[in-house]
């Protein structure tokens, strides 16, 4: 009988070029035969479809690719990461030896198509809840373990506020933010004795919020936490399950006056289990704060791909693509305030390029930000979006 075992690849798997799709390493063995190996194409990333009514996405992932590139003789061009891009927009064009980097076309879009469709989910709630309402990522249960450092890292990127993930202070440098399960209070047995010994060990690390729907309503057990821990307690969140919710505004507004009449009005409210945008829309104004899980863990896939489009013949550059996309390797720039998609090797006059050189020859030449930074970009883009603009 055999043991069981984690499936999941290793960081040199990874960084070898061996967690790739086999038709690539057969590609390199022809590329061989053909004396081709030294033939320099350009490869474009992109998106050509958004998911059914996204308008834009949130650019995520850059740094890791960057990390699978290194001391490979190639030259990396990209928008920054945490960049707010729309249908067909360039996001990168990798330079260099086909036969190289070709291996590794499977891990960056893997790297870039989940981090940017988490990051755009993110991005999308946190607009939904608007910027004075807290959005926590608790998402990880659906997502593979080994995935756990990188969705926090794409969902924070995105703007939430706060992670669950244990491992996100060592991978990330941020502190994990959750409550207390539903299993504390039933291995307690009693309510008020599991948000008493939570309160006496954490109330001096973070703030006390009680899980307030495990044996009793919504609204008793609310009150029973208020009682209880009195000014201790920062807030209450609701967890109430789909079979047992019926009009959660309405549970919600019943909690929050009833909170109210008693003299607890400084106790926040927080709503969690299954949430999503329109969920959130429908409550942000009663509610303070949201759980987010499954929405932004497993979040529509954001298409990118990658493709040839331009090689390089007696010293010259040769637009050249498939069919169905466009040839040329292309840039995004700004002119006067708009963005404009133009040629890599023939900018707009007058023109600020967006994209900018990150590697050469296998070495990182341009800054990296920190994980703050990338947030606090895609936030001040979203305040930049127009409130009539669609998602």
């Amino acid at each position: 009988m055999g043991k069981p075992k984690l499936y999941m690849a290793t960081t040199d798997d990874i960084l070898s070029g061996l967690a790739t799709d086999i038709y690539f390493l057969r590609t390199r063995r022809i590329l061989e035969k053909a004396g081709l190996q030294d033939l320099l194409v350009r490869a474009e990333i992109h998106a050509y479809s958004l998911p059914e009514g996204y308008h834009w996405g949130v650019y995520a992932g850059l740094e890791e690719a960057l990390k699978l590139l290194e001391d490979i003789d190639v030259k990396v061009y990209s928008i920054p990461e945490g960049t707010i891009f729309r249908r067909k927009d360039p996001l990168m064009v990798i330079e260099g030896r086909l036969y190289d980097f070709i291996a590794y076309e499977t891990a960056i879009l893997g790297i870039l198509r989940y981090s940017t469709s988490v990051a755009t989910k993110a991005a999308r709630i946190k607009l939904a809840a608007g910027g004075d309402k807290i959005v926590l990522f608790f998402g990880l249960r659906a997502a593979h373990p080994a995935l756990q450092p990188a969705a926090d890292r794409a969902a924070y990127i995105g703007g939430v506020d706060g992670v669950s993930g244990a491992l996100s202070e060592a991978y990330l440098g941020l502190k994990p933010r959750g409550t207390m399960p539903h299993a504390l209070i039933i291995a307690i047995g009693d309510q008020r004795k599991a948000w008493r010994l939570y309160a006496e060990l954490y109330a001096r690390e973070a703030p006390v919020i009680a899980l307030v729907d495990t044996f009793l309503d919504e609204r008793e057990e609310a009150l029973m936490a208020a009682r209880e821990l009195g000014e201790i307690l920062h807030g209450v969140r609701l967890d109430t399950p789909g079979s047992r919710r019926g009009k959660m505004r309405d549970i919600v507004e019943e909690v929050r006056w009833t909170l109210d009449i008693h003299g607890y009005k400084h106790v926040k409210i927080y709503v969690s289990g299954g949430i999503d945008e329109e969920q959130i829309q429908q409550l942000k104004d009663v509610v303070d704060g949201f759980g987010v899980g499954t929405s932004i863990a497993w979040p529509p896939n954001i298409d990118i791909s990658m493709d040839i489009v331009e090689v390089n013949r007696n010293g010259q550059w040769i637009p050249v693509t498939k069919r169905g996309k466009l040839p040329g390797a292309r840039a995004l720039y700004e002119c006067s305030g708009d963005r404009v998609i133009g040629l890599l090797s023939d900018p707009p006059k007058n023109c600020r390029s967006i994209t900018r050189i990150y590697m050469r020859s296998g070495s990182v030449v341009s800054d990296l930000p920190s994980i703050d930074e990338i947030r606090r970009y895609v936030l001040n883009q979203l305040k930049a979006l127009s409130s009539n603009e669609p998602g």
